[in-house]
């Protein structure tokens, strides 16, 4: 296995990251104990490169969106859920597809971090997106449902390279780890320029922040 690229390689030091680590709160969004979204999202983690730190966040407490819940006391799991985003300098999405579509988990989660419009935990927050299926599309259709989605939001979200994982039950073996080489290279890929992206994201909000 080729070992996670270091930011260095592509001239990112501590120095022009502007700060110590990059925090970022990965969500697969499916329940299954066995899904490839949750392997993918926990190879990601493992293959993150030196000042990204991805920490892996569940749903399966969460319950379904009700404007009736936010009235009566924002329930604990969405709270939680919420400041753990807006505390981090991203949002990591890796998204099964169900029937050329979001997944109804991973669709109620941005519906309760959407909550407040304009003052949510998605406002401006940079959000990136990965996906694996067992066809051959590798989830491109619910990945774009969920750019849709983050135009409301207005949260910017990475536009390249997009990981599709087609043919997921070839790339995972039984155990869930990831067994093939090229997705593995392309992960890694994928992670360093997150990195990059995440980096360059928190400059703006800062020369922003500063007028």
């Amino acid at each position: 296995m080729v070992d996670a690229p270091d930011l260095r390689e592509n001239g990112m030091t501590d120095r022009s990251l502007g700060l110590t680590t990059l925090r970022v709160i990965g969500i697969a969004g499916s329940l299954r104990a066995a899904s490839f979204n949750r392997a993918l999202l926990l190879a990601a983690r493992e293959l993150a490169p030196p000042g990204l730190i991805i920490e892996v966040w569940e749903l399966k407490d969460l319950p379904l969106f009700n404007e009736d819940l936010e009235r009566d006391g924002v329930p604990i799991a969405v709270a939680d859920l919420r400041s753990a985003v807006r505390s981090a300098d991203g949002l990591l999405l890796v998204t099964p597809e169900y029937n050329h579509g979001v997944p109804g988990v991973l669709k109620n989660a941005v519906d309760w971090l959407s909550q407040p419009l304009r003052q949510s935990a998605l406002e401006g927050k940079p959000t990136a997106l990965m996906g694996a299926s067992t066809g051959l599309a590798g989830t491109a259709r619910s990945q774009s449902q969920l750019r849709q989605a983050f135009v409301l939001t207005n949260s910017p979200v990475m536009q390249q390279p997009e990981v599709l994982v087609a043919r997921a039950h070839e790339k995972f073996d039984a155990m869930g780890r990831l067994t093939d080489q090229p997705t593995h290279q392309f992960i890694c890929l994928f992670l360093t320029r997150l990195a990059q992206w995440l980096a360059r994201q928190k400059r703006i909000g800062t020369s922003a922040d500063s007028y």
